[in-house]
């Protein structure tokens, strides 16, 4: 059996499989409580690590994304941010390049994806 502080046992007690938002709430908070500690103990460590395989599994299931292509990540990004194709024609060179990538007739090159990276304040990884 894990021992903890009586801090942490006290606000999740033998933790269980998450079944509510609140709960997924609780357990964020134990966790992000457990590593903020400069010098958690051997205990607390193994007891973050249950309580963040718990989270991870309820939030697979209820609130995961769906893998999306390059151009559907473009397109929601264009959306989010109110973009039509002529705004991003400094990023791909013309229109034209943008409608082409737009109806997966080109993909994006790293170029492209640099400077949307950039334009967009993400990381390069959302594209691949």
């Amino acid at each position: 059996m894990i021992v903890v502080s009586e801090k942490y046992a006290l606000e999740v007690r033998s933790p269980t499989p998450i079944t509510s938002e609140r709960q997924h709430r609780e357990y964020l908070s134990v966790l992000d409580k457990l590593a903020s500690k400069e010098n958690p103990t051997d205990e607390e460590e193994k007891y973050a690590e249950v309580l963040m395989a718990l989270i991870e599994a309820y939030e697979e299931e209820h609130h995961s994304v769906p893998d999306a292509s390059p151009v559907d990540v473009l397109r929601t990004l264009m959306d989010a941010n109110d973009l039509r194709q002529k705004d991003l024609a400094p990023i791909f060179g013309s229109e034209s390049i943008v409608s082409e990538v737009l109806h997966k007739k080109r993909g994006l090159n790293k170029t492209h994806i640099e400077k949307l990276s950039k334009r967009f304040n993400i990381s390069p990884a959302v594209f691949f």
